[in-house]
């Protein structure tokens, strides 16, 4: 029999994104909208959806070998497992998760103190709860079901509430008095799952993978015909992972050059190449990097 590893991805917000880091990973994975169990082109892959805010329970009892959720959730619920690397991806952009400590814009309150004997609302009950008594502070946490942002001031004096951009609590008139906490997603294991030499060699080689794919997202390679006489220009405008790669064509005197860089700098990059010399300039996705 093929032996399997069990994998739990996130259900919810960070569903899609998920699924698309598992693509460009080399897994694809597909799901009915109302199954927990998505097919995946790897038999020895045998994948479950949780949702992120229990996962890393079902982690540390054994139920899965490994899955993919915040480290927020790890904290919250204790968990003993292993984060074996942070995957820097998230719903929306590439910004960390926030829990942030907020309170209506017109409120009095200006840190932490202000909020003895005061109710705050979230999800995050037991890392609030943490926070406050490392800062000294008594006050009430109400855990709360969601629509955290509109509960002040009228249902709690203040949230914590995750953000990315703090646009949400903008539109709901919040203001940031402090960060509780900063979180990414993580891959993480079950600490006996990980003893097993298969297992292990398994979660590394999908690990290995996902952080190439991570590293992949912000750039693009380039390759391009380039004169010897022209050479130095172009390799000195060039940047590279470590050097670009030099390779020499049929026509004597001509070379191919080809690298890796940051998307951001391509459009200022690629006017100068041509200006530096550089031909058949050619600008392609990446699916993974291994550095």
């Amino acid at each position: 029999m093929t032996q399997k590893l069990k994998l739990a991805l996130p259900k919810g917000s960070l569903e899609e994104a998920t699924y698309a880091l598992m693509r460009k990973a080399g897994f694809n994975t597909s799901v009915n909208s109302r199954s927990y169990f998505p097919s995946v082109d790897d038999p020895e892959l045998e994948v479950v959806l949780y949702r992120p805010q229990e996962m890393s329970r079902y982690v540390e009892d054994g139920v899965v070998d490994s899955g993919l959720t915040g480290h927020d959730w790890v904290v919250e619920n204790n968990s003993d497992v292993l984060e074996i690397c942070e995957l820097t991806y998230s719903k929306r952009t590439k910004n960390p998760v926030k829990w942030v400590l907020a309170v209506y814009e017109d409120s009095p309150f200006k840190s932490v103190r202000d909020l003895r004997g005061k109710k705050i609302a979230t999800e995050l009950v037991n890392v609030t709860r943490e926070y406050l008594e490392k800062n000294k502070v008594k006050a009430e946490v109400e855990f709360s079901w969601g629509a955290t942002e509109v509960k002040p001031p009228k249902l709690a004096d203040a949230i914590v509430e995750a953000t990315e951009t703090g646009s949400s609590l903008r539109a709901n008139h919040l203001r940031i008095i402090d960060t509780v906490l900063v979180s990414t997603t993580r891959f993480i294991a079950n600490k006996k799952s990980y003893t097993d030499p298969w297992k292990k060699r398994k979660i590394d080689n999908i690990v290995l993978l996902l952080k190439g794919a991570i590293l992949a997202q912000d750039k693009v390679g380039l390759k391009m015909n380039v004169a010897e006489k022209d050479l130095k220009k172009v390799l000195k405008i060039l940047p590279a992972l470590k050097t670009p790669t030099l390779s020499n064509l049929s026509n004597k005197g001509w070379y191919d050059v080809e690298t890796i860089i940051d998307e951001a700098i391509v459009r200022e990059l690629i006017p100068e190449l041509k200006k530096a010399g550089a031909t058949g300039i050619i600008e392609y996705p990446l699916n993974k990097v291994i550095p």
